[in-house]
């Protein structure tokens, strides 16, 4: 870390917060940011000074670069949470903080799970849970809050479904995974946090070893069988796929719904068509615009990087501000439009490289079909509250929304 003395003070501070006036937006600094060039050093938690990235292409070439390590132990890796609140450990999220070869190991055990071809085959599911739980939403009271009668629960089942965790359990792990994600939760809060969420998923590998079934937890208890991967792990694996399999879409369904209520003449198109590729290109447009990984994605260099006429030493920094490269205006035109019929596929929401989110398929299936199932079923949709009272996650390293009371 730097010393005080030595922090140079004119280097932009980072992060910054987003303007309540435009949530769905970077930050006014973030912007200035990338004005300065698409490679620059900024200020951040303790005086460290990482290397804030905010091209399109330096983004790609990056993502893809193994000479960039996502190793959370590294001394001067830039956490998204400040130092005080973060209890951080490089395995905490199994392979997410793992280089290779270890990182490839213990995801191949995971990916065939995802498949899009597999994903596709749950589509009829997910209709299903979908349909269920905007049946229960029309029969209760008015206003709902959108966030806990349908975005959240949602993808919490699916995922309990493919793992093998009890639905029923959902309130214990959804209170744990948002403190997980939150950037403003005390360290003791977020270690005991991880704690009962690894406890619980032992204790649940510990069962499947017994008495296996069709899940991939019980896939999981079968590799600590054989030796392939040790309980810990196997714990571990269970959690970053839990937290991250519904927390992540939970989000943009929330956000994604805002945002088309603020867009009428969009969200009509997505209600009225027929044609799934409308759908589809409505969701990849929602991922670029909203970016809801929205402090960056973190590395650290293990040797000097030459990229932009800059050369970023080993050993600093690195943070790839996908926002910002959502919204390069090289890469997408007029950028801060929304605008569904755009083709926005080069989008980096999911990252790249190897550690492109490995459940990306399935969070794109979840929202081609909520989307559309939502906006025919409830046509009258609309925000209970102004915009402005709305309640952004602007304390969390995930983005979305508290709660979003709706009517109709």
């Amino acid at each position: 870390m730097t010393p005080q003395s030595d922090i140079d003070e004119t280097l932009p501070a980072f992060p910054a917060p987003r303007s309540a006036a435009c949530p769905f937006a970077p930050s006014p600094e973030l912007r200035a940011l990338a004005e300065r060039g698409p490679v620059t050093r900024v200020r951040s938690w303790g005086g460290s000074t990482p290397w804030a990235v905010t091209g399109h292409a330096e983004q790609k070439e990056l993502l893809s670069d193994p000479r960039l390590s996502v190793d959370f132990a590294a001394p001067n890796f830039p956490s998204p949470i400040d130092p005080a609140h973060s209890h951080g450990g490089g395995g905490d999220l199994s392979f997410v903080g793992m280089d290779d070869p270890e990182h490839a190991r213990l995801r191949r055990m995971v990916s065939g799970t995802f498949t899009i071809k597999r994903v596709e085959a749950m589509r009829p599911m997910v209709q299903r849970i979908t349909d269920d739980f905007i049946d229960r939403m029309l029969e209760g009271p008015k206003p709902a809050d959108l966030v806990q009668a349908l975005a959240l629960p949602l993808p919490s089942m699916v995922i309990s479904e493919m793992l093998g965790v009890p639905y029923d359990d959902h309130e214990f792990f959804q209170a744990n995974s948002k403190l997980l994600v939150s950037a403003t939760a005390g360290a003791a809060e977020r270690g005991a946090a991880h704690a009962a969420l690894s406890g619980y998923l032992d204790d649940l590998v510990t069962q499947k070893t017994a008495k296996p079934a069709d899940d991939l937890v019980s896939k999981l208890a079968a590799r600590v069988r054989t030796g392939e991967l040790t309980a810990r792990e196997a714990a571990n694996m269970g959690v970053l796929l839990l937290l991250g399999g519904h927390e992540t879409t939970a989000n943009m369904i929330s956000l994604g719904t805002l945002a088309l209520l603020q867009h009428p003449e969009q969200l009509a198109a997505v209600r009225e068509t027929d044609d799934p590729r409308v759908v589809v290109d409505a969701v990849e447009e929602l991922l670029r615009y909203l970016t809801i990984v929205h402090l960056g994605r973190r590395r650290t260099a293990l040797e000097d990087i030459e990229v932009a006429g800059h050369t970023i030493p080993a050993g600093d920094g690195v943070i790839l501000l996908g926002e910002l490269a959502n919204r390069d205006p090289g890469v997408f035109a007029d950028p801060d439009r929304l605008d569904i019929t755009r083709n926005a596929r080069r989008h980096q929401a999911f990252g790249g490289g190897t550690h492109h989110c490995v459940g990306q398929p399935l969070a794109r299936m979840e929202l081609q079909v909520l989307y559309p199932t939502l906006l025919r079923r409830v046509p009258t949709l609309r925000a209970a509250i102004p915009l402005e009272d709305v309640k952004f996650k602007y304390d969390a390293v995930i983005y979305g929304l508290h709660e979003l009371p709706v009517t109709w």
